[in-house]
């Protein structure tokens, strides 16, 4: 599909979602979102996508909801809330059970949905001049896009409790500090900092990686045995694949390995 409220690049195998809306905060209305929906199924589906980058166009990573499509709704925002919701989740969902890492490059502020998305990606890099804050509850809403769920994991309970009930701001090197980053890097090195590692992770082990994303978002629900069960049988699904002989191989001979993502 053509894209109008994001961009979307591919160069290397490595996928570049580019929410743009600058002049809005990058904030995320409908179209954006089912947009977003649509990127995320390419992803997915696309093998020859290895990793994928998001980030924002300008000085926003995302403000969040566009509150003025809200407030224009009136009294069917709810029903606009539920659709944005249903294109929003689906992306979010997809993004998350893909064998391609999706890393954030967090270029400024991470607010409300923003902050979501920052959290639900598998990895995440900041600027030294973004902003993360939850910012729901400061216009009497509610969390959406899966920060309920991955925002206690990475931070435990009782940050979470402070984020959301008192949208507390966090500086980049506070969000490093409490785990919701990986890495801060100076804002003008972003870009070569997120290219650079997604890059890496496009030739790692694709297959492996997805495979460990999903043990991983399963890991708080069951028990030790039924853990160590799907890693009992994913390490062996992995071993038949092309990618697991190879990684074999090519530890064995002391060379680099050559994933194909098969």
């Amino acid at each position: 599909m053509e894209y109008e409220k994001i961009l979307f690049e591919v160069d290397d195998a490595v996928a570049t979602v580019t929410f743009n809306r600058p002049d809005n905060a990058n904030a995320m209305d409908l179209p954006l979102m089912r947009e977003l929906m649509h990127a995320a199924i390419r992803c997915d589906e696309d093998p020859s996508i290895r990793a994928v980058i998001a980030t924002g166009a300008g000085s926003f990573f995302s403000a969040g909801g566009d509150l003025g499509a809200f407030a224009e709704a009136g009294d069917d925002a709810g029903a606009l809330l539920k659709e944005m919701t249903t294109y929003f989740h689906a992306a979010v969902s997809r993004f998350s059970r893909m064998n391609a890492p999706i890393l954030a490059a967090v270029n400024g502020t991470a607010a409300g949905a923003g902050f979501s998305f920052v959290a639900a990606c598998d990895l995440a890099i900041a600027a030294d001049t973004a902003v993360f804050t939850s910012a729901y509850t400061a216009a009497s809403l509610t969390p959406d896009g899966s920060s309920t769920y991955f925002v206690p994991r990475l931070v435990g309970l009782r940050r979470a409790m402070d984020l959301m009930l008192n949208n507390r701001r966090l500086t980049a090197g506070e969000a490093l500090e409490w785990g919701l980053v990986n890495r801060v890097v100076p804002a003008d090195e972003l870009m070569d900092a997120v290219r650079e590692e997604a890059g890496r992770l496009s030739r790692g082990g694709t297959l492996a990686f997805g495979a460990v994303k999903r043990m991983l978002h399963g890991s708080f629900s069951g028990s030790l045995e039924t853990q160590m069960e799907m890693e009992a049988r994913s390490i062996a699904d992995m071993s038949r694949t092309r990618d697991g002989r190879e990684g074999i191989s090519a530890f064995l001979d002391k060379r680099r390995p050559h994933f194909q993502g098969r």
